[in-house]
Parts: structure tokens; sequence; C-alpha cells
């Protein structure tokens, strides 16, 4: 029952967090909202998930449960590899995204941000050539580093699914806003794990 529970709670976060960025709110919002909108409504809608957030990770760690998965001996180095990865991929996303933007201060204080895009045209420089969504990314990666209770595989089954589904959802954003350019992009680059980027670095090593 209590993982049931779990299921739903981060399930509903998962589908209120993608609700509040889709086109029919946004423009419903901006619609009207006007210049309050524009203001604040990146800062409000990453508050809003953040409160939640931490509302339910302090809900999930009460509950008391048996380790499924202890990282012992050799294995430790998985989750340290894991890590690594993730502050690499993270850090590297940093130096193409626009963190102002992101937060929501540019917006605030009617600074330009530069989004994703770079002279109107898609960024693919530095990470964004080797996986579409490094931030996810990052995000799975943290996931599995780390010991693992009955609670915390639920999360991590619903959070998987989320990335998966949202970053689709996304994905069609993109497409809408960029079009073929897009597409191409996304012909050329994974969207997740980089295994187009690993299969053409062997084949240059080759």
């Amino acid at each position: 029952m209590q993982y049931g529970l779990v299921a739903l709670l981060w399930g509903g976060w998962c589908v209120l967090h993608s609700v509040l960025a889709t086109r029919r709110v946004v423009d419903g919002l901006q619609r009207y909202a006007g210049t309050i909108y524009r203001k604040y409504y990146r800062l409000s809608y990453n508050g809003i998930s953040v409160v939640s957030l931490v509302y339910i990770m302090l809900y999930t760690r009460q509950i008391a449960n048996e380790p499924v998965w202890v990282w012992t001996g050799m294995a430790l180095a998985v989750p340290v590899l894991f890590v690594g990865l993730a502050a690499v991929v993270f850090v590297a996303g940093l130096r193409r995204y626009d963190m102002r933007q992101f937060l929501g201060w540019a917006q605030m204080w009617g600074i330009d941000g530069r989004g994703i895009a770079v002279g109107g045209k898609v960024d693919t420089r530095g990470i964004l050539r080797v996986v579409r969504h490094p931030w996810y990314l990052a995000v799975l990666l943290l996931l599995w580093a780390r010991d693992l209770q009955m609670a915390d595989l639920v999360v991590n089954a619903v959070l998987m699914l989320y990335l998966v589904v949202g970053t689709m959802l996304e994905e069609r954003k993109l497409i809408a806003d960029f079009g073929d350019e897009y597409r191409a992009y996304q012909q050329r680059v994974s969207m997740l794990v980089p295994w187009k980027w690993f299969k053409q670095w062997i084949g240059g090593k080759n």
C-alpha cells in the first residue's frame, strides 16, 4: 500500500510538472496574464516544482524498508563512475544552457537568454554533439548511483518513465519550433544514451 502511494505521489508530481509546461497551459497563461506571465512564469514553475518535490522526497525517506541492492566491494566502482559521468555531463550542459533563463531570472529582469538556439538555429555544440538532453542523462545516472531500497526502485521506475515520455513530449515542441533542422539533429545525435556518438567514435578509431 505504501509503495503504491509513493508511486502515485511521484507519478502525480511528474504529471503536474509536464502539464504546467505544455503549450496549451503556457499559451493560456500568456494570453490571460500577459506581462506578469513573461516575468514570473518560469520562476513560479520552478518554485512549485521544487517545493512539491522536497515534500515528496521527505515522505519517501520516512518509509522504512530493507535494502534491495547495495553496492559493495569492486562493484563500488560503478556508482563512483556514474556520479563522475553525471557531474561531467551536467557541467558540460552548463556551458550550453542559459541558467538565468532556466531558473527564471532572465525573464524576471527582462534579460535576453539564448535558450537552446544560437543565431536562430539549434545549438549543437559541445555536449550537445554527444546527446540531445545531457541533463536528463545525468539524472538517469544518479538514479542508479546509490544503494536501493524498495521505495527507491519504485521512484526510479516512475522517474525513468517520466524522463523518457517527458523528453519525447519536449522533442515534439522542439520539432514544432525548428522543423526539419531539429529532425536532422535527431538523426545525428542520440536522445539520452549517446550510442550514436559512441558508434562514430569507435568508427573513427578504426
